[in-house]
């Protein structure tokens, strides 16, 4: 067993084509052991946003502050807030945004060959 707290995870600027004010930090990953999944949590600051992109495997994501909307490939926006689950399938394009004054932020379960 581990417990990580995540203010002890080092927190990165997330450097993709298409993001702005988007942090990532991965409290459980390969590193520590982990079998299947990665847990990665993103900050995205009011105004922000993570690149609109798509990839060949699913990420399930809690929110666990703020407001933000996932966007899906037809741009259509959909709003989400603390306590809310989200899924995004393989190949769907999507981007999550900030829609608040505050931080957003979310843990994104990916598989660990994703993380």
């Amino acid at each position: 067993m581990k417990i990580i707290p995540l203010s002890k995870v080092e927190k990165k600027e997330v450097h993709m084509e298409g993001a702005m004010g988007a942090w990532k930090q991965l409290p459980i990953g390969s590193e520590e052991g982990a079998p299947v999944y990665s847990y990665r949590v993103f900050t995205v600051e009011p105004g922000g946003y993570t690149p609109f992109h798509n990839h060949p495997y699913e990420h399930m994501n809690y929110i666990i502050e703020g407001e933000g909307a996932l966007v899906n490939e037809k741009g259509e926006e959909t709003p989400l807030k603390a306590g809310d689950f989200a899924l995004v399938n393989p190949d769907e394009k999507h981007q999550y945004r900030n829609k608040g004054n505050s931080p957003f932020k979310m843990i994104c379960g990916v598989p660990k060959e994703f993380e």
